[in-house]
């Protein structure tokens, strides 16, 4: 049933042509008379649910045991101030006035030394460049304030550079082992390395040149979850992040593989997803990446996924495969 429910949420936004946050394939009608039709519905049973996608939807298999790129991504929970102060001092940045008109946009290093400064402002303050730069590749966030207030960070754009590993960089570079390799393990390594200009840590943050700016919603959101690319908020281990010049929103997809998604031990992951987010990391046919829900616990399982998988996608029946 939390397939299912997920799966409403994109029908919902389908049939009442709700804009995406991050433009994607157009829903075909096939997926849109489908969407309605599941608004519809009110499943009490697992059963009535599996009989909903059987009846409307085709498998077609996108890659193999071993083809595809399975990932996780989750949603920092971070604490931060509406003003900056001694201990916070890190900015996340709000949409640029100019920034589908300017062209090339600026890319990390120009942006933080101050190339657009006047055509933005902070939306919060966060406590060091790495949780900022955390937070951008995550895409969302969740801001804790001394208070005990929650609000949301929502993505509401970027300067349009390509997205760079920079775990993989160290990687290659023999800093860090591809096992030992973990979100835990980047931001310390960075962290130890210093994250002003001139070090290390700050170096290899600004390789990336891609950076996303955000928009700070209301208190209440936070409860509501991590909105993704479809702009609807995404369901913990049911909603993933495709490649959203390949897919649409809304599309089932089955995914099958060995995962530590549930402790430190691989173990079997058979589940059905649904596509409701994107990521300028997150390119080819074969490429999922994983909603783990919000936190550090989700954060730590997250990082620890990078695995061989088999990707099956859900076609409406009667529809072509693209």
């Amino acid at each position: 049933m939390e397939a299912f429910g997920a799966f409403r949420r994109s029908c919902a936004a389908i049939a009442g042509k709700l804009p995406p946050l991050r433009p994607a394939v157009p829903a075909p009608p096939a997926l849109r008379s489908i969407a309605r039709e599941a608004l519809a519905q009110e499943f009490s049973t697992v059963e009535d649910a599996r009989r909903f996608f059987e009846a409307h939807f085709r498998p077609w298999r996108v890659a193999g045991p071993d083809q595809a790129l399975l990932t996780g991504y989750y949603e920092p929970v971070v604490e931060g101030s509406l003003v900056r102060t001694e201990d916070f001092t890190a900015p996340i940045l709000a949409r640029p006035d100019n920034l589908t008109s300017l062209s090339p946009f600026p890319d990390r290093a120009a942006i933080e030394a101050g190339a657009i400064d006047a055509g933005t402002a902070p939306v919060v303050w966060l406590r060091d460049r790495a949780e900022v730069f955390f937070v951008q590749v995550q895409g969302s966030a969740r801001v804790r304030f001394a208070d005990g207030r929650m609000a949301p960070l929502i993505y509401a754009g970027r300067n349009g550079h390509p997205y760079t590993s920079i775990g993989r960089i160290l990687i290659e570079s023999g800093e860090i082992s591809e096992a030992e390799m973990s979100l835990a393990a980047l931001k310390q390594w960075i962290r130890a390395h210093g994250q002003s200009p001139g070090t290390e840590g700050f170096a290899l943050m600004q390789r990336n040149k891609s950076y996303v700016f955000f928009r700070l919603g209301e208190a209440g959101e936070a409860s509501d979850g991590a909105i993704g690319g479809q702009g609807i908020c995404l369901t913990a281990l049911r909603s993933i992040a495709v490649d959203r010049s390949i897919w649409s929103y809304g599309l089932p997809f089955w995914l099958s593989a060995d995962l530590p998604w549930q402790g430190k031990q691989p173990s079997p992951f058979r589940r059905l997803m649904i596509a409701q987010d994107t990521g300028s990391a997150i390119t080819g046919r074969a490429r999922c990446d994983i909603f783990f829900g919000p936190g550090d616990d989700a954060g730590a399982r997250a990082g620890d996924i990078r695995h061989a998988g088999e990707v099956v996608v859900l076609v409406p029946a009667g529809q072509a495969p693209p």
